[in-house]
Formats: structure tokens, sequence, C-alpha cells
């Protein structure tokens, strides 16, 4: 679920950017996402 729930979001984010920065912006908030989630899951295993 969360995979597809992030494929969404990239597809979308890709697909409104204008420019390359706009582009890189988006990986960067896309990447960030992908942090927190993995910390969030990794605090509920401990």
């Amino acid at each position: 679920m969360i995979r597809i729930v992030l494929l969404l979001t990239v597809a979308l984010g890709l697909a409104g950017c204008d420019t390359m920065a706009g582009a890189g912006q988006d990986i960067a908030h896309a990447g960030h996402a992908l942090t927190s989630t993995a910390k969030q899951t990794q605090a509920k295993i401990d």
C-alpha cells in the first residue's frame, strides 16, 4: 500500500513540475517523505 502511494506521489509530482529544478525539488521532497516513513516504521518496530 505504501509503495502505491509513493509511486502515485512521485508520478503526480513529476507531472506537476515545469522545470528540471522543480523536478529536483519534487524528488527531494519524495526522498524526505520516504525517509520519514522509514523512521516511523522503525520506531514502531523498536
